[in-house]
This record gives C-alpha cells, structure tokens and sequence, in this order.
C-alpha cells in the first residue's frame, strides 16, 4: 500500500498548544493549494516551522479515512476498499515529499532534528495500518475472491479485475501480509519495535556518512604538491579553499567532482593514498560517526523481522517480491558475471603495474593508485584523457543532448520555466510537454554539490502521476546529482561518468514522467526493485553513441562540434576499464547479499566478515568493493535497495538486450521508442515486469548483449 510503504521511511508529530496550532494552520502552505504553476510546491514559503502541524495534520486525516474503509458496513469491494485505501492519506503524501525530498538535497540541523523526532511516529503509523485487522480482512476478502475466480473460467469475464487493479490488489494485500497482519498479537507489538528502531537507525547511517564527509578536506599549501592536475582542477580546489576561508590554499573534499580528478591526476603518492583511505574509512574511524555497530544493530532487526514473517533470512524476505526471487538466483548470475571480470581485472591490473615500472616507481600499486595509472593506461592505449574530453562535456550542452534525445524518440519537448518555484538557486525547472503542446509533468534538475545535500545521485518525486481522463494528475519529479561545479573561469564540465549519470537519472525521471497508470500505488518507479534499473540503464547507452556525441558534444568556447577522430577514441576505448568497473560493483552486491544471507549476527565483526567476503571471493588486492560496509548507504542506509544492490547488473542484462531492438531500428527510430514507452515506461507496475518487457521485446532477454557490451565474453 503506497501510504504505508512511504510512511514507514520516516516521521511524526510533535504536538502543540490548540491555540498555537490553530494559528499554524491558518498560514501553513501545506493545508491550502500551492497556487502555484502546475501546484509545484511553493518552496518559498514553506518554513520549517510548517511540517509538524502538516505532519500532525495529515497523519491525523489519513488515520480517519483508514478507520473509515476499515469500518464500512458495505460488503468489502475493490473500489470501497483498495481504490479508497489509494486515494487516503492525500495531505501527509503532500507533507511528506517535500520534506524527505528536502531532507536528502537540501537539509540543515532542524530538518534533521524534524526528522529524529518523527520518523518512529510515522513507522507507528504504519504499522497502525498494516496492523488493522478489520482492515486487513477487508482487504483479503477482496483478494480471495479474485483467486478463487481465478479458479473458474465461466464466472471470469463478467466479475475479474483488470489487469491493472489485479496488480494493485496483489501489492496491497502482499504488503499487509509483508507488515506482519498475519502475526499474532505478540510478534505484532515485536514487529512494532522493529520498525522503530530502524525508523531511527537508517537516517542515523546515513547522517553518519555526510557529518565524516564532511569532516575530512585535504588543504594543500604547495604549490608543488598540485603537480599532474589540469589547471581546471587547481582552479575548482582553489575556489573550494576560498570558500571555507582558506584564500591562497586548495582544498580538496570528499564530492566525487573534488576526489576523483585527485586520485586520476595528482603525482604525489602520499597525498593520493591519504585521501583515498579517507574516502575508504567513512563511517569507519571509531569516533561519534562510526557505523560498525549502527551495521549489527541493523542487521539483528532486519534478521528478527525477517524470521517472524517465516523467512529464513532477510535475504529470502527481500527477494521473495523481486524478479530474482530468491538469493541462490541473485548469486548465480553474480558468480557467473564474477568468473569472467576477474580476469579481465587482474590483466588490467597488470597492465598499471607495468607502467608503474616503467616509470621507476619501485611498488606494488595499491587501490588508491588504480585511478591515476588508469588515466595513463587510457593514454597509452588510445591517445585519450579525460581532461581532452571536458570541454566537449559541458553541463548545458549533455542536458541539451539527453532532451533531444527524447524528443527523437518519444516526441518529448523539454520547456525551461523561470516562473516555477524551486529549493535552492542551483535548481532549474523544466516543463515536459507532447509534441502537440499538451502537458507531461515537471522535472527540478538539482545537480551540483553542496554541505546540505548527500553524496551520490537519485530521482524522487514531489508529486506522483496517477488517475486518468479529467482525474489525471500530472507529476512533479526531481533528479539530483553532485556534478562538477562551475568556476570562475569555466562552466560546469562533467567525466564521462557524470555524463552516463545524468543520462541514468534522467532515465528515472522519464519513468515518472511518463507514467500513465490509475493507481499511485504503482505508478511510475513503484515497480519491483530489480526492474526499475531498466529505464534508467538503458539511456546510457546512447549517452557515448557517435551519432548522439555529434549531435551534442560541442566545445564550450568554440561550439565546435567533438572531432571525428576523438569520437573514435572514446568508441574504442568503450571497454577499457571494464573488468575493474564491473569487479567493484559485483564486490558490493556479492558483500550486500552475503550479509543479508546469514541467518545469525550475534557475534558479527563487520570488518572481519567484510574481509572474508572478500578474501573468498578472491578479489585482488589492487581493488575494494565499490562501497565498502560502514558507508554502504544501499545496504543500510534503508530497506529499498537491502539485500537488492544486484540490482544494476540484473537490469544491465534488460537494457542491454532492450538497446538492441534500437540498434536494429535504428538508435533514433521513433516506433522502437514508442513502443518502449507504452510497454514499458509507462505502464509503471501495472504488470508483471517479464510480462512488459516480452511485450516490447517480444522474447525473454539474453545476456550476450551485456556480455559484449562489457567485454567479458
């Protein structure tokens, strides 16, 4: 059920004097219309002040309708009871989303202390809900006549649900089942506990990462300790020392647009090895942010639910509504991917160990020197360096070339609105229409680092689509990134990396813009968590296509488009690295799944079994997974991705074999697009995932596509 999911991530009340509330209400932008273009939330008078009385308010109202379905005298139906469970709880999903939204990209000490206060009343909340038994009977009366209609072929046409209200009934009824309606009153007041300590937990995990993030920069005052770095990079560190008041020094960060070019291009050892292990230790340095112990009390909660809902791990509670199914699947196509990239990793690594003594070093490389002997393996091999690439990269121009992207294959225009509100003046706003005009929804792209945002890269939604006919309500996404920002002497200009991340989350927010489905509970990204990598994986791979580079990779000073022979060194270079991108990825997933598998963690050492994983693994020690455990935000940072980091390679086999039906059209063919959007993206999880995707492709997927793609074969 779309509340209960979304209200258990987090939050609640604190309760004020009748007089003060009533005055709190009277100007609190939550409990009015926003007024604004398309009702985009008017951030500008949204306080802080104005989200527990929201927040009170709308846990308050959602309560009372739910009551009121659970108390129906009606015989239970799927309108009085699943449409109406749907369409509850309208102002907390109001309140809400803006306020985890902000609470990941824009926080601050209120915001967090907001959220510490809440996040176990909104878990109570939750459980209030999927705890309800006359509410859950509902529901299951419902759900049980369907299976046994199921059962006979005659009554079926006249009284069977629609495809789509089957896929709603079915989600509703396995999330109550999931939440514990089917325990007895004890393991139900367990269940309770469970959920709010991990209420609390996930945020404290993540909030222990920004504040040791935060805490580490690396302050040159040398001159000389800057050699090997492009003059854009002593620039953006100069600026970056001048913004924390150290004028005439360059500061380099733990911001990815900060770290990596360090790691890529700075000669001093040292220096390289210690930001590195900076980097390595988040949430790892046994002081008030270490996550060593937040990792087992996780753990130990997660087990105990999982084993009160009659699964063996919570391994096999995650996977149980995936694609995969069960964890013995997710291993087998891991192990398989596994065998063929650690080769490929171990040559590559051999490979900078020879340039390395080319050059008199006189070491053994370790992990912190693989980027920077990457970068002069790339030159070697294929004349290319990423700082030749920049400048071709600027932000503008790659936002210029995913949007025309869109319109070629789904007859998409991207509109930029000056006139919609935003939440920080790094955020722009972007109208999506039809080609004929009509209205699609609104993108806020928020892509450059600050203090009060988290690292990496996401989408969410301010407003989800739902409905249809004069009910349809459009939808309001974000992506959010940390892209490299600006300076003084130059516009933002991204890696390749940074250019397949926004094309990735641009993906994401094509899933939620384009869905046209009645139900919120399964619109857009609400689909199984191994298939919602799909629409977002596949767009990277026009991202370095050399027809779409000719269309948008222009020169920022000249606006000269990339030249012929820089394109055919990017094409050939496409699987350089491959076996150690490929290998910290699978480390991650294969460490994710590996703990989630145990059955006990009484006396779990999160370093040690950490090591061992690995070790047994065989991973080289030239690299560590991707994200090591204490800063491993998937994993523990909340249930979404627990158990479920695979994801990205099992949808990598989808995309990668899905691309291949518009190689075969032709990588712009308008009708491949078409068809993609209305079997797959629009049809958020109306249906079962391998039922889309054979409807669009019309066959089960192959791994030899992503295979090639990636070089192992």
């Amino acid at each position: 059920m779309k509340k209960t999911f979304f209200i258990m991530l987090a939050v609640s009340i604190l309760f004020t004097a009748c007089d003060t509330k009533q005055n709190q209400m009277g100007d609190n932008p939550f409990f009015a219309d926003y007024g604004t273009p398309f009702e985009v939330p008017d951030f500008s008078k949204i306080k802080i002040e104005h989200y527990m009385p929201a927040f009170e308010e709308g846990i308050k109202q959602h309560a009372a309708e739910v009551e009121a379905i659970a108390n129906n005298e009606d015989a239970p139906t799927f309108e009085n009871t699943l449409v109406a469970l749907d369409k509850s709880g309208e102002l907390l999903d109001k309140v809400a989303s803006v306020f985890y939204n902000q609470f990941s990209a824009n926080t601050n000490d209120e915001i967090k202390a907001i959220n510490k206060e809440v996040a176990p009343k909104l878990a109570a909340h939750g459980d209030n809900i999927n705890l309800n038994p006359k509410l859950f009977s509902r529901v299951k009366v419902v759900y049980d006549e369907q299976q046994a209609l199921n059962l006979n072929i005659e009554e079926k046409s006249d009284k069977a649900l629609t495809t789509e209200q089957t896929a709603l009934l079915d989600k509703v009824y396995k999330g109550f089942v999931r939440g514990g309606a089917n325990l007895n009153d004890e393991d139900q007041l367990i269940m309770r506990e469970i959920n709010g300590k991990t209420a609390l937990l996930y945020p404290q995990f993540g909030e222990n990462i920004m504040k040791d993030r935060l805490a580490y920069t690396l302050v040159i005052d040398k001159e000389e300790d800057l050699s090997g770095l492009p003059q854009s990079v002593h620039d953006a560190a100069a600026e970056t020392a001048t913004e924390k008041g150290m004028e005439g020094k360059w500061a380099f960060t733990m911001d990815k647009p900060s770290w990596i070019p360090f790691m890529q291009y700075a000669d001093n050892r040292e220096l390289r090895k210690e930001i590195y292990q900076a980097w390595m230790n988040i949430g790892n340095n046994n002081n008030e942010n270490d996550n060593k112990e937040v990792i087992k009390e996780i753990l130990e909660l997660r087990l105990q639910k999982a084993k009160l809902l009659g699964f063996n791990t919570f391994a096999d509670y995650a996977l149980d509504r995936n694609m995969a199914k069960t964890p013995e699947n997710v291993l087998n196509l891991l192990t398989q991917l596994w065998d063929a990239a650690l080769p490929m990793a171990a040559q590559e690594a051999k490979e900078l160990q020879t340039i390395a003594d080319k050059e008199g070093a006189n070491f053994k490389i370790e992990s912190w020197d693989w980027w920077y002997y990457t970068e002069k393996l790339r030159k070697e091999k294929y004349a290319l360096e990423e700082s030749e690439m920049r400048p071709y990269f600027s932000l503008a121009n790659v936002q210029a070339g995913a949007y025309e992207l869109v319109h070629r294959i789904y007859g998409l225009n991207m509109i930029r609105r000056n006139d919609i509100p935003v939440y920080n003046e790094d955020v722009e706003a972007w109208e999506v229409q039809e080609e004929n005009g009509d209205h699609v929804g609104i993108l806020l792209v928020d892509y450059f680092p600050r203090a009060s945002k988290r690292g990496g890269a996401w989408m969410s939604s301010y407003r989800k689509q739902m409905g249809a006919g004069d009910d349809f309500v459009a939808p309001v996404i974000v992506n959010v990134g940390n892209f490299t920002k600006p300076t003084a002497n130059e516009p933002s200009l991204l890696s390749l990396d940074e250019v397949q991340t926004l094309f990735h989350e641009f993906g994401h927010g094509l899933h939620g813009l384009l869905s046209s489905v009645e139900y919120s509970t399964i619109s857009g990204t609400s689909v199984k968590r191994d298939f919602v990598e799909l629409p977002s994986q596949i767009m990277e791979n026009w991202a370095l296509e050399p027809e779409m580079l000719k269309i948008y990779a222009k020169h920022y000073e000249t606006g000269e488009p990339i030249p012929d022979e820089l394109i055919a060194k990017i094409d050939k270079s496409g699987k350089f690295n491959q076996g150690f991108i490929t290998l910290e990825y699978l480390a991650a997933s294969l460490l994710d799944i590996k703990y989630h598998m145990l059955d006990n963690v009484d006396d779990l050492d999160v370093l040690a079994f950490e090591k061992q994983a690995m070790d047994e693994l065989g991973l080289i020690d030239e690299i560590i997974p991707r994200y090591r455990s204490t800063y491993f935000n998937h994993a523990f940072g909340g249930e979404g991705y627990a158990a479920g980091y695979y994801v990205y390679i099992w949808a990598a086999v989808l995309d990668s074999d899905a691309y291949q039906a518009f190689v075969e059209n032709g990588i712009f063919d308008r009708a491949t697009g078409d068809s993609f959007r209305k079997n797959v993206i629009s049809r958020g999880g109306s249906e079962e995932p391998m039922t889309l995707y054979k409807n669009f492709r019309g066959a089960d997927p192959s791994i030899e596509p992503l295979l090639t793609k990636r070089g192992l074969k």
